[in-house]
């Protein structure tokens, strides 16, 4: 966490339900790395990236209760951890199954 970073210069439909004043860069770390992950765009990433690091990354989103597989593709493989061990594969649904009446 060497340089500031602030809310401002990430993409700005990101926290579109958020007051972007009220959020702070190390007490929401979460939410954001959450955000940009799911909707994010590249700058977004390296933004995250290099403010949080690797190793904080993967530890939140290793317990995101939802994601959806392209995100967790991409978070797998850019935290070279396998993708079962991460909370949202374990709690996938079940596949859709047709209805009977």
């Amino acid at each position: 966490m060497e340089k500031k970073v602030t809310i401002d210069q990430f993409s700005s439909y990101l926290f579109w339900d958020a007051d972007p004043d009220d959020l702070d860069i190390d007490k929401h770390k979460a939410y954001i790395v959450d955000r940009v992950i799911e909707r994010g765009r590249w700058n977004d990433w390296l933004l995250i990236r290099d403010y949080y690091g690797m190793e904080i990354i993967k530890e939140i989103m290793l317990n995101i209760r939802g994601m959806y597989p392209e995100n967790l593709s991409f978070i797998a493989l850019m935290t070279h951890t396998p993708e079962n061990q991460f909370r949202c594969y374990k709690l996938l649904q079940s596949p859709n199954r047709p209805w009977y009446f």
